[in-house]
């Protein structure tokens, strides 16, 4: 066990210093010249050039790039070019609370919903029930963000018009803000983890132990709960770490069309403003938050599987 988290701590840092090269090459490489943008276009030669000093840009790339590592491991992520008075971990930790209540929110109502929906189907199996609930959870699965959330912005201003109880469709700072946003970035783990749920329910209940169980007279909700329900959920712990990768990238589709100021709401700032540091840093905290719950599901499955253990 203590050789297999070894293992999984080494990928994570490995996936984590890949991802520092590719985010520093790709804004090396960017066309466009940051300090230009940053002077406004002014002609002032001596302006660029200390510019260029100041933010390490006259350095060959190679030293660009260990310098960049370095202040990572400091724990400094640099200053913007867009404001640059700021420090980068300064713009972005006010996003960063809000991203994470948005996540958490959207993860815990996945499991909330997707679980038991998953298991009715699959207690209703082959019947109209279980077609109709598997279909709607395809949907779901499938829709992508940018296509839902004009959906629920008519039926809201439909709501709105009738003179019903409607929500705010964009905006932050109060309880029904994160309502239409949750539900947006929860949709696709909701049908994700209902079929799921639903394949391994149906998995655990064509088990031997399953029907000798029932052989022996167990009550049926016993049966399900204790023994079919017990099991079905470990596979949930393997779909935990893609879950967050869902979230992830959906927040930047949501974050930007409900005009969130979060992490995904800066990022797209950031690229439409040249901002490479921001970009990077962006970039490395949601990878970040991928791994690391990665991290964190392969060691619950290590937990809970003994046939997963070594010494």
């Amino acid at each position: 066990m203590v050789r297999l988290i070894y293992q999984r701590a080494f990928s994570l840092v490995f996936v984590l210093f890949s991802i520092t090269f590719l985010t520093f090459l790709v804004s090396y490489l960017a066309p466009g010249d940051p300090i230009l943008n940053m002077m406004g276009g002014r002609q002032d030669p001596v302006r660029y050039q200390f510019l260029r000093h100041v933010y390490g840009l006259d350095l060959p790339w190679y030293q660009q790039y260990f310098t960049y590592v370095g202040n990572l491991l400091r724990g400094n992520l640099g200053y913007s070019f867009k404001y640059p008075e700021r420090p980068v971990w300064e713009l972005i930790a006010g996003g960063v609370p809000v991203s994470l209540q948005i996540g958490l929110a959207a993860l815990i109502l996945s499991v909330v919903v997707g679980v038991p929906v998953g298991v009715f189907a699959a207690l209703q199996q082959n019947n109209w029930r279980d077609t109709a609930i598997m279909a709607l959870m395809l949907a779901l699965y499938s829709l992508p963000s940018f296509v839902l959330i004009p959906l629920l912005w008519v039926g809201d201003l439909a709501l709105y018009h009738a003179k019903l109880p409607s929500l705010p469709v964009a905006g932050w700072g109060r309880p029904e803000n994160l309502v239409l946003p949750v539900a947006v970035l929860a949709a696709a783990n909701v049908g994700y983890i209902a079929r799921l749920m639903r394949g391994s329910v149906l998995e655990m209940l064509r088990q031997d132990f399953v029907r000798t169980a029932r052989a022996k007279g167990v009550p049926e909700r016993w049966v399900i709960f204790r023994h079919v329900l017990s099991n079905a959920l470990l596979p949930l712990l393997t779909v935990l770490g893609p879950a967050t990768a869902f979230l992830v990238t959906g927040a930047f589709v949501v974050e930007n069309l409900f005009a969130i100021p979060g992490v995904g709401f800066l990022a797209v700032q950031a690229v439409g403003q040249r901002d490479y540091p921001v970009i990077q840093a962006t970039t490395i905290l949601l990878a970040l938050a991928v791994v690391t719950m990665n991290l964190l599901t392969d060691l619950a499955y290590i937990v809970v599987d003994p046939r997963l253990r070594t010494d």
